[in-house]
């Protein structure tokens, strides 16, 4: 007892050491958790744009050219959680050119918070609509026309929560701010879970909506009812059309339309390397709950896609920024420009196979049927209240008028047969009359 009376100083100075030797491990601990591993690949700070950067560039570039774009910041909230959306909308001929005609076009970029690429492209794109005129020495200017047809809406990061996550160092996250994946939070079939399901990366959330970005993207598809929607990701090269809950395409001339558009553009811009069909059926796995499905199944969207637009098959399943991303400026810059032409060429395939005509009813897709493999218009005449809107002849090209050709021939053939079979029968009757006679 007089020990401790004596020694009360020493005892106490152990004790808070013991407490700052304790609380620094749990830093350390913590410290070490955050770090990343010399054998994962950190994300390239020279080559990517923070989300913060990302942001004051395209307000900026809105700024410049207020002519043909306008931002809109969007905002939604559900038990305790927040978000925000940017929405950037491009209309080249405001004046000129009745909105009503023109098709409408979404593009939806960063889904998934680790897949970085996909809004360097978004960025990249908005440039190439208004102030960059050439892609890798390619002349743009024949866009030009095909721009003025079009009102495309651009959502550069939608999970912008789950991003920062990324740029905190979680780069295998591509779950939203409060980890929910945001491409398994849509209506159909929601909530169904496969034998390889992975909470960690596929939660579907607590209910179909739960999730702010989720209703925000819900709330656009309502609201500018476009006729293209491109969900834009990274993991592989491919074009996918719905479904992605089940291992099949829809049946039908919108999924012939889907698919003739696909495969037009893998000839023209990828030279058939890219990988195209269902994402149900083309990927390897079955995902339920689905941005593509519903904008197909529910919202009536034309021709709703997933466009997966980079990937390294050989990096290991931990180096996530690696597998998602490029990580050389070589590949980054031809990853780049590769995607932002191919959406050029989008929206070319786009104004063909949807006329302006058509483009302002949601139904249009009912009038087109299938001709000798490929697909035509069959041209209505429509009103528009007390208007009539004269609809200008579809522009048949050589595909087509061959196709007629040889209708016609074949229709000849058919008619000449019917006619000498019936001279046949007709002497043949004669002879066997004359014969009983």
């Amino acid at each position: 007892m007089a020990l401790t009376s004596a020694h009360p100083a020493p005892l106490l100075l152990v004790r808070r050491l013991q407490a700052l030797a304790l609380t620094l491990a749990l830093v350390a601990v913590a410290s070490s958790a955050r770090k990343i591993p010399d054998s994962i690949t950190p994300i390239s700070r020279d080559l990517y744009h923070s989300s913060d950067n990302i942001l004051r560039e395209i307000k900026a570039l809105v700024a410049r050219n207020s002519d043909r774009l306008t931002m809109d910041t969007v905002r939604a909230s559900n038990k305790g959680y927040s978000a925000e959306m940017f929405v950037v909308t491009f209309n080249h001929a405001k004046g000129t050119v009745d909105d009503g005609s023109k098709i409408k076009i979404m593009l939806s970029f960063g889904q998934h918070g680790r897949e970085l690429i996909t809004s360097e492209v978004a960025l990249s794109l908005l440039y190439i609509l208004t102030e960059k005129h050439r892609i890798a020495g390619v002349d743009l200017s024949s866009f030009e026309k095909i721009l003025e047809n079009l009102v495309i809406k651009v959502v550069p990061m939608e999970n912008f929560n789950g991003r920062k996550l990324v740029e905190a160092g979680e780069l295998c996250d591509r779950r939203n701010g409060r980890g929910v994946d945001l491409n398994r939070n849509w209506s159909v079939d929601w909530g169904k879970k496969e034998k390889d399901y992975n909470p960690f990366e596929e939660d579907p959330g607590t209910a179909p909506f739960s999730e702010p970005e989720a209703q925000i993207m819900q709330e656009l598809s309502k609201s500018f009812k476009p006729h293209i929607w491109v969900n834009v990701h990274s993991g592989m090269e491919a074009l996918f059309m719905p479904y992605d809950h089940k291992n099949t395409t829809p049946d039908g001339a919108p999924s012939q339309l889907m698919r003739s558009l696909l495969e037009n553009l893998n000839r023209r811009h990828f030279q058939d390397s890219c990988l195209v069909g269902s994402g149900g059926g083309a990927v390897g796995y079955l995902a339920h709950g689905t941005t593509t499905d519903y904008l197909f199944d529910v919202a009536k969207v034309p021709m709703p896609f997933t466009f997966e637009i980079y990937g390294d098959e050989k990096a290991s399943t931990d180096d996530c920024f690696k597998m998602f991303n490029p990580v050389d400026k070589t590949t980054f810059d031809r990853v780049i420009n590769k995607w932002c032409m191919a959406f050029l060429i989008l929206f070319e395939e786009g104004l063909r196979i949807l006329p302006g005509s058509q483009a302002a009813s949601q139904g249009a897709l009912d009038n087109w049927v299938p001709i000798g493999g490929e697909i035509l218009e069959r041209i209505a005449d429509q009103k528009s209240g007390s208007e009539n809107r004269q609809l200008e002849g579809l522009d048949l090209g050589m595909q087509e008028l061959k196709t007629y050709f040889r209708l016609f021939m074949l229709s000849t053939f058919l008619l000449m047969f019917m006619f000498c079979s019936r001279i046949s029968k007709n002497r043949n009757r004669e002879s066997d009359e004359q014969s009983i006679a």
